[in-house]
């Protein structure tokens, strides 16, 4: 179950990441979504979960962990947590495009 709401979205951003082996990778990943404590990003290459992540965006960055990462439809689908100190907002980065939903429940 999610903690917080999700947003649609889509944009490139950036990704850097160290494997098991120590070797290093930067990367374009697109983004699929975004909350307050994380993001769901479309990418190439799989990353482990547990591995941390630095997503870059035009004006700073977020630092994550890898929760899950799923093969779908030729691409990894990794779901990224923000560490402690990394949180989204709208005035901070707002991505290229953006739907946000507001689901409102109507009793019968």
């Amino acid at each position: 179950m999610r903690k917080d709401p999700r947003n649609l979205c889509a944009d490139l951003l950036k990704i850097r990441w160290k494997d098991e082996g120590g070797c290093a990778h930067r990367e374009y990943a697109s983004l699929e979504d975004i909350s307050e404590r994380g993001l769901c990003l479309r990418l190439d290459l799989p990353i482990n979960p547990g591995c941390q992540v630095t997503i870059l965006y035009p004006k700073g960055k977020y630092e994550g962990r890898v929760k899950h990462c799923h093969f779908e439809n030729d691409n990894h689908l990794i779901g990224i947590e923000f560490l402690p100190g990394y949180r989204w907002s709208r005035r901070q980065y707002d991505p290229a495009h953006l739907l946000q939903f507001r689901l409102k429940i109507v009793e019968p």
